[in-house]
This record gives C-alpha cells, sequence and structure tokens, in this order.
C-alpha cells in the first residue's frame, strides 16, 4: 500500500511564481528519495491556489523525504511567509 498526499497552498498573487519555483525545488530534491513514487506542482486557472501531489512507498519514506523539503526551507505544516492563509493538507493511502 502506497502513501500519498495532496496540498493546497493559496499564496499571494503575487508570489504564485516565487511559490510554484519553491515547489518545483523541493519536487526535484524529493525525486531522488528512496520510496519515491511521485510529485506534481499543479495551479489552478486563475491563480488562486498552488496543489501540490505526492506518492511514496511507505508512510516512514514521505517522512524521511519531508525531513528533506523541511531541510529546502519548506514547511510541510503551517504557512509560508508567501501565503496568505494556511493550507490544506490531505493524506492518502492506496486502495
Amino acid at each position: 500500500m502506497s502513501f500519498g498526499f495532496i496540498a493546497f497552498h493559496y499564496p499571494a498573487p503575487e508570489h504564485v511564481e516565487e511559490f510554484v519555483g519553491q515547489c518545483h525545488q523541493v519536487a526535484e530534491a524529493t525525486r531522488t528519495q528512496p520510496g519515491f513514487l511521485s510529485v506534481g506542482v499543479w495551479a489552478t486557472p486563475d491563480g488562486a491556489a498552488v496543489v501540490t501531489t505526492g506518492a511514496f512507498e511507505s508512510e516512514e519514506t514521505f517522512r524521511a523525504a519531508a525531513d528533506v523539503a523541511r531541510g529546502l526551507g519548506a514547511t510541510p505544516d503551517g504557512l509560508s511567509d508567501l501565503e496568505v492563509r494556511p493550507r490544506e493538507v490531505h493524506f492518502l493511502l492506496s486502495r
């Protein structure tokens, strides 16, 4: 059973491109981690939300990759300086 997430981020309009760039940096680092399966960076057509997705072989491999993301300054929980409201994160199990 694989472990995944979907996260809705709400960057300020003037920071959308910078936020997306940071998400891609974290995605690149995540791709090199053991247990990695997939990662995606999406934006709504109106730019109101950036959606990140990821899948890993297990929750443990996800947690290890999240530590790498924290090392890059990503804040898996909470709010970055570029966001105007707290993100919504949902964890998923494959079925």
